[in-house]
């Protein structure tokens, strides 16, 4: 399955008298990275989310953003952090007297600071709050990977549409070079028949340096190697894996014998062609940049 590396899912659920929602996002990397923002009397669970994550996700830029809320109240036990209050009172009375603003901070202004309120209930089970984490984390990466593979083939038909084109293309340079050294021997015997005029020509010297120009300006291998890649890249896209590194070692090959064919041949649609094609190249490059 193809893979995008951007992506969005959401899972939420009520387990156990708490309301439990996770968010996935992420975008391209080019390895595997993690960031959470997790209430803090879960953040000893965030290894285990990071692993959780990693076992299904391999390349990409994922933010895991989690919030708990308690639908049954009955045991709770609302506390207040002092201290943070008063260091919050003391920078905002610090900032009033600096900017010459009013100081109207009431207790309805401390409350909304983050951490100034806490509510605690009695005996949290660890491992079972972790237990209903992973649960409604497995179904917002289920979600998460769906929109990731909705993505991903789009871009595979793109890819596959854009190798089509490219092989009709070095095909195209295969039927332009095929005349190529018969075309340049024949402009040889009119060049010095003209400069010889009723003088002989030595036909073996004409030979020799049309079989030095075959050789110079071939490009044989060069498409039978891009035929291959491209066969590699269609099998590639087949492949029930992380194909991103792959493919992108590829289109680097892609690219490298089509720059070969246009340093070779000076034939004018020739050159055309090869423009063409490393065009196509550049277009497929940025298609499989956002492949896991």
């Amino acid at each position: 399955m193809i893979l995008s590396m951007t992506g969005f899912g959401r899972g939420t659920a009520v387990l156990n008298g708490r309301e439990i929602t996770v968010e996935l996002r992420s975008v391209n990397s080019r390895y595997f990275e993690y960031s959470s923002r997790i209430p803090r009397s879960c953040s000893y669970m965030d290894s285990r989310l990071k692993k959780q994550l990693n076992e299904r996700v391999t390349r990409g830029k994922v933010e895991l953003s989690m919030t708990i809320q308690n639908v049954e109240a009955a045991d709770a036990e609302v506390t207040v952090n002092m201290e943070l209050a008063r260091s919050y009172q003391k920078a905002l009375r610090n900032l009033s007297e600096k900017l010459c603003i009013k100081n109207d901070v009431t207790v309805s202004t401390l409350t909304r600071f983050p951490d100034v309120l806490a509510t605690r209930h009695a005996d949290v089970d660890e491992e079972q709050l972790w237990a209903d984490v992973s649960a409604v984390t497995a179904q917002a990466l289920d979600n998460f990977i769906a929109m990731r593979a909705a993505e991903g083939a789009k871009m595979k038909a793109d890819v596959e549409s854009r190798l089509c084109f490219l092989e009709e293309r070095v095909g195209r340079v295969e039927t332009l070079s095929a005349g190529r050294v018969e075309a340049y021997t024949s402009r040889l015997y009119e060049k010095l028949r003209t400069i010889l005029e009723d003088r002989s020509i030595d036909d073996a010297r004409v030979l020799t340096e049309a079989a030095i120009f075959g050789d110079k300006t071939a490009v044989d291998e060069e498409t039978v190697r891009l035929r291959s890649h491209i066969a590699q890249y269609r099998s590639i896209l087949e492949l029930d894996e992380p194909v991103g590194r792959k493919l992108d070692f590829l289109t680097q090959e892609l690219n490298r014998e089509t720059n070969t064919i246009g340093s070779k041949c000076q034939d004018l649609d020739i050159t055309r062609t090869v423009v063409d094609m490393k065009a196509e190249i550049e277009k497929i490059r940025e298609q499989i940049q956002n492949l896991e």
